[in-house]
């Protein structure tokens, strides 16, 4: 009986973890550029009984008794699949049309050091810069330094008329007269690996500190431009479908109430047994 009630209780610690999985899931449905989670279990450790020494039999199975002692939550793997372009009329928001690829920004870890993060959220904004108050400074709508192809800040002067952004991800500055007063290549990465990607919060990634960045990322420069797929004036939406989501969610809900009682079973089974003696 404990054998019975220590499997489902570690089933129902790893159920608890894919039910987390699928509420950040949901939580994240409304999120520019979010990129949903799933979940697959494997199993635990398991014993084997050879209690059948004598078995000549043809067998299509290990000879034995193998019992487990429930399962584990093998993996959490990040769904890349293109989410659905809104168009929103706005200068600043950006689309990014291909799997794979992410925009470079600035970011701060928790060490209070800077480091180069990835998102697929493209709706920025301009800030003045500290700096220089006649400079603006391209962030994301949290306020991150959005970077250029050399992985610089991209600032542009506050007297300008109109901002265009190619499907390449050529951001031309309109100057008030006219003429182009600046152009500049928004950073963009293809992320040969996104496995490997690690949450920052802020719907922003990185890349391990064990993981050479250049065997995994490759910077959308030069001629490899030409590969970028960019959309103005349009965004990105969560690839979170909410009815696969809900089902999972039930399927997961049923899974734990079913551990749940075996736990109960197994605890009625033990009082009958000590009422015995």
């Amino acid at each position: 009986m404990l054998r019975s009630m220590i499997t489902a209780a570690n089933t129902m610690n790893q159920l608890q973890q894919q039910l987390d999985v699928i509420s950040h899931n949901i939580a994240n449905i409304n999120t520019n550029g979010y990129k949903r989670r799933q979940t697959s279990f494997g199993e635990l450790l398991v014993q084997e009984f050879n209690n059948l020494p004598q078995d000549e039999q043809n067998r299509l199975t290990p000879e034995g008794v193998r019992q487990g002692v429930g399962a584990k939550l093998a993996a959490t793997s990040l769904v890349l699949k293109q989410g659905a372009i809104v168009d929103t009329g706005r200068l600043l928001d950006v689309a990014l049309t291909k799997e794979g690829q992410f925009f470079r920004v600035l970011m701060q870890n928790e060490n209070g050091t800077e480091e180069i993060g990835y998102t697929r959220d493209g709706a920025f904004y301009l800030s003045p810069s500290a700096e220089n108050p006649n400079l603006l400074m391209l962030v994301t709508s949290e306020g991150a330094p959005v970077l250029d192809g050399n992985n610089e800040p991209i600032l542009i002067n506050d007297n300008f008329k109109d901002i265009q952004i190619s499907q390449t991800g050529t951001m031309t500055v309109i100057a008030e007269n006219g003429g182009i007063a600046q152009t500049v290549d928004l950073g963009v990465t293809t992320i040969l690996r996104p496995q490997l990607l690690e949450s920052l919060g802020e719907n922003i990634y990185r890349l391990p500190d064990f993981v050479n960045e250049a065997d995994v990322a490759v910077n959308m420069t030069g001629n490899l431009r030409g590969q970028i797929g960019i959309q103005q004036s349009a965004l990105e939406q969560s690839n979170v479908d909410l009815a696969m989501e809900m089902t999972d969610l039930l399927i997961t809900q049923r899974s734990y109430q079913m551990n749940a009682k075996s736990i109960s079973l197994s605890d009625q089974m033990m009082g009958l047994i000590n009422g015995i003696r």
